[in-house]
């Protein structure tokens, strides 16, 4: 532990931190500390991606303690710290309802955006853990990017932030933002496996290894199985001779048409409509590493009415 400079700026500059309840508790050997550096004119906010249980909430959780410890005097969980006062701490942290009041654990996540973004100021301390995850993909990614962008372009808004997302399209938000850095949780792969580090470090991270994390807890080894080919059709974007996704085809499937398709593609192309190949090419034809969430979802539209009248 080490006894905090209290200083004036709006900085916040924290060596080996740790949290101090977790490390009391833990049990799988010495925590690992982690450096935070919240520069206000130069990274106010930090966008912080990773897996689950890659650590995270505790990341963001410890900076919070830390800071709340070296205002109320007492020595913190560093080897050194250097905190501003901070006027005001806010969390959005954790998912639950309110069944009692008719609330969704979506409505409630909002409520405390709200609150939030209505009572922050320049010298609060704000932590937002998965904003935008108990909603629709593309609904998330809008309002937690409007969410970060209102918090570093409105004046009198522009508390230093903490924001852990699993959403990687919010990493373009770095080279619109000079004041949002990326951020992420690292993590090994070795045998088809994960292995936490539990370290922060620059930059953002591809992947969010759901699949490893869930055969981690235990989901069956079939279900997992079944996760992959999934996630390998999303990312494929395969499309059946019906033009719909194929999110239910197995694998074996997949070999039995290409197998038929090998001696009929000129029948099959007679009978798609023109209107079904225009739509195709479109897709085909998006740069998907260049695109932007905003142009993505205006793309979707696009696409999405031209389907509707097919």
């Amino acid at each position: 532990y080490c006894r905090p400079i209290l200083a004036l700026g709006g900085d916040l500059v924290i060596k080996d931190g740790r949290h101090p309840v977790v490390e009391q508790m833990s049990s799988a050997g010495q925590f690992i500390p982690n450096d935070l550096e919240l520069i206000k004119k130069d990274s106010q906010i930090l966008l912080i991606t990773g897996p689950n249980m890659a650590g995270k909430s505790t990341f963001l959780r410890q900076n919070a303690l830390i800071a709340i410890m070296a205002q109320i005097g007492s020595f913190v969980p560093a080897s050194f710290a250097q905190i501003s006062i901070v006027d005001k701490f806010f969390t959005r942290v954790g998912a639950s309802d309110r069944l009692s009041r008719g609330q969704s654990t979506f409505l409630v996540e909002m409520i405390e955006v709200a609150n939030i973004l209505n009572n922050a100021t320049d010298d609060s301390l704000i932590l937002l853990d998965e904003v935008g995850r108990g909603t629709s993909t593309f609904d998330g990614i809008s309002i937690a990017w409007a969410v970060a962008e209102y918090l570093h372009e409105t004046s009198g808004k522009r508390g230093r932030t903490l924001f852990a997302t699993h959403y990687h399209e919010l990493a373009e938000m770095s080279i619109l933002y000079p004041r949002i850095k990326n951020f992420h949780i690292k993590v090994k792969e070795w045998n088809d496996q994960i292995i936490f580090l539990r370290k922060i470090d620059a930059g953002s991270c591809d992947h969010s290894y759901g699949i490893q994390v869930a055969r981690l807890a235990g989901i069956p080894r079939k279900v997992i199985i079944r996760a992959r080919e999934i996630l390998a059709n999303l990312e494929n974007m395969e499309l059946t001779p019906d033009h719909k996704p194929v999110l239910a085809r197995h694998h074996e499937e997949k070999n039995r048409m290409d197998q038929v398709e090998l001696f009929s593609t000129g029948v099959q192309m007679n009978a798609i409509d023109s209107a079904y190949l225009e739509l195709i090419q479109q897709i085909r034809a998006v740069d998907i590493d260049s695109l932007t969430p905003i142009n993505a979802l205006n793309i979707l539209a696009e696409m999405k009415k031209k389907a509707q009248g097919l």
